[in-house]
Parts: C-alpha cells; sequence; structure tokens
C-alpha cells in the first residue's frame, strides 16, 4: 500500500512538472516569430476576425503548427518508449520496424502519381502516409503473428532492417523517375515540416493517436515485467503475446499518425524517452506520461527554433531534431561503449 501511494505521489508530481512545461510552452509558441503579435488583440472581439491581423496570425498561422507539433512529439516519444520496451533494445526507435518509412512511401505515392485533391480539408498526402504505414504495420504484425509463444525481437529488428531497406528502395525509384517539381516537393515532406495551416488533418490525426492512448494505458505494468524477459513476465502473470501484440499496434498507430502529419521527424522517438528516464528512472508507469508530455513539448521548441533562427526563412523541423537529436545520440552509443 505504501508503495502504491509512493508511485502515485512521484506519477502526480511528475505529471504536474512536464505538463506545466508543456502549458508553459504552448502559451509561448504562438506569440513568437518573425511578426510580433499582441495576445490581447488576437483575442479581442471589437475588431472582425477578417481585419484583425493578430488574430488570423495566431489561429491559422501558429497555434495548428503548435498543436501539430505537440501530437507529433507526444505520439513519436510515446512509441519510443514502447518500441525500446517492447525489443529490449535501448537504441530501438519508431523507424526501427519500418512504419515510418512505410508512411513516407505512401506519401511519395500520393505527391509523385496522384492528383491534387481534399476530403474535408484533408488532402490526398497524409491519407496516403497513413495508410502507407497501415501497409508496414501489417506486414510487422504478420511477423510476430507466426510465432504463438511471442514475438522474436531478433526476427522483428531483422524484418524492420529489411523491409526498411527494401522501402527506401522504393522510394528512391519514385524519385527517381518523378519530375523536379516533383523530387522537390518529396524531399521537403521527407525532411519533415509542421507547416499545418488547418485544424481538420489534426482532428484526423487525433483518432489513431487515441487509440494508440488507450492502448498504451495497459501497459506500463507489463513493459516493466517484459524488460526482464518474456518467461519471467509470464511468471507473474502477464499475457506476453497479447501485451506484445497491443504494444506493436498502439505505437505504429502513433507513428503513422504522427509521420502523416508532419513527415518523417527523426531523433524524437531516441533522445525524450532517454532523457527522461535520466530524470524520473525506469518505471514505465512514469515514463510513458512523462515522455509524451516532455516529446510534445521538446518538438514544440525544435519547431520555434526552425521557424525564428534564420527568418524569414524557415527550417524543416527535421533538420532541428536531427541536428540535436545526431550528437546525443553518438553520446548514447559512446557512454554504452563505455
Amino acid at each position: 500500500m505504501r508503495e502504491r501511494s509512493d508511485i502515485r505521489r512521484r506519477l502526480l508530481l511528475t505529471t504536474g512538472a512536464f505538463g506545466a512545461l508543456l502549458a508553459i510552452v504552448c502559451v509561448l509558441a504562438p506569440l513568437v516569430g518573425s511578426t510580433h503579435i499582441s495576445l490581447a488583440r488576437a483575442f479581442s472581439q471589437s475588431v472582425p476576425f477578417a481585419d484583425n491581423v493578430d488574430a488570423q496570425i495566431f489561429f491559422i498561422a501558429r497555434l495548428p503548427r503548435v498543436v501539430g507539433a505537440a501530437l507529433v512529439g507526444a505520439g513519436l516519444a510515446a512509441a519510443g518508449v514502447v518500441f525500446q520496451a517492447l525489443l529490449r533494445n535501448p537504441l530501438a526507435a519508431p523507424e526501427t520496424l519500418g512504419v515510418s518509412i512505410g508512411a513516407s512511401v505512401g506519401a511519395v505515392i500520393a505527391i509523385t502519381f496522384l492528383p491534387s485533391f481534399s476530403i474535408g480539408g484533408i488532402s490526398a498526402v497524409p491519407v496516403a502516409s497513413f495508410t502507407g504505414s497501415l501497409g508496414a504495420l501489417a506486414i510487422v504484425y504478420g511477423l510476430s503473428a507466426a510465432r504463438s509463444r511471442g514475438m522474436s525481437s531478433t526476427v522483428l529488428l531483422l524484418g524492420g532492417v529489411v523491409l526498411t531497406s527494401f522501402l527506401g528502395a522504393i522510394l528512391t525509384l519514385i524519385q527517381y523517375l518523378s519530375d523536379f517539381t516533383q523530387t522537390f516537393r518529396t524531399v521537403r515532406w521527407l525532411m519533415g515540416s509542421l507547416d499545418v495551416g488547418s485544424y481538420p488533418p489534426i482532428v484526423a490525426a487525433l483518432v489513431p493517436l487515441a487509440c494508440a492512448a488507450i492502448g498504451y494505458a495497459t501497459l506500463p505494468r507489463a513493459l516493466d515485467l517484459m524488460s526482464l524477459g518474456p518467461e519471467a513476465a509470464a511468471a507473474r502473470g502477464v499475457d506476453v503475446v497479447r501485451a506484445e501484440r497491443v504494444a506493436l499496434v498502439s505505437a505504429s498507430l502513433s507513428t503513422g499518425a504522427a509521420v502523416s502529419l508532419a513527415g518523417p521527424i527523426g531523433f524524437i522517438g531516441i533522445v525524450v524517452p532517454h532523457l527522461v528516464r535520466l530524470m524520473v528512472g525506469a518505471d514505465h508507469r512514469l515514463v510513458l506520461p512523462a515522455s509524451a508530455l516532455f516529446g510534445a513539448a521538446f518538438l514544440i521548441g525544435c519547431d520555434l527554433i526552425a521557424r525564428t533562427a534564420f527568418a524569414p526563412l524557415e527550417l524543416p523541423v527535421g533538420i532541428v531534431t536531427a541536428m540535436i537529436g545526431g550528437p546525443f545520440f553518438l553520446w548514447l552509443l559512446f557512454r554504452r561503449a563505455r
């Protein structure tokens, strides 16, 4: 009972601290940019919206980016935590099993071969991207379903490497066959961008992210025990096969939704979980919610740097996350080697 009370207190403190950080970032980020705006004027009712430049910048240009960055950062960070626990590999990331590049292939096919259209304010690119992620998930899930006694992390890792290489070759072939304009759009999308100018794509991404969150809520205890090995987890009452498949599907859904909204933004799924573990420990009851909150705040901060560092030029946010995550990844490898 005392242990349960302690974990509740730590969970409250952790989510409160990281939630406060996210709230502060969400409030400040829309106010910062190459054009100064007044928050009071943006919410003023005395000026019609059509004439209120501050409101247009806040609600159309900046707020959707902040909300999109929060959803993408939270989805990728939580997926990173789950993939690392599922594969029992601290270097695993949302890109490991090929779901991310599957989404990329879907988006590139839409950019190159499909006509421009939108359904309910959602263009063909995010729809095709999420469809591609589901295709990659189906292949990976087929590998896991072939084993009746649970997943083999080795099989999944090897399957992910082969799938990533194969889909990468398809991606390169499509780019080779494209014209200059299509190739330019493809390259820009593959760099990762949070240029979200409307709310329908965000609402569409909320559906798979909500399904993933429901799956995540059932996983913390199972992930803690599975880190000891599937046999030890099964001996302590965990349905290993079910837990592994819930983890795989949930992490893949959040990865696919994030990539369909912002493109393949790297390093969030590996940097954030390790930073959070350094701060709160390895208990997944703390790591999962803290990583989601910190991942959201972290990506909002990266996007703020991307759109202000060289203003009025905007960098793709994937460049900023790679420049931050690359050195951290090398440090992590060096630390493990020692």
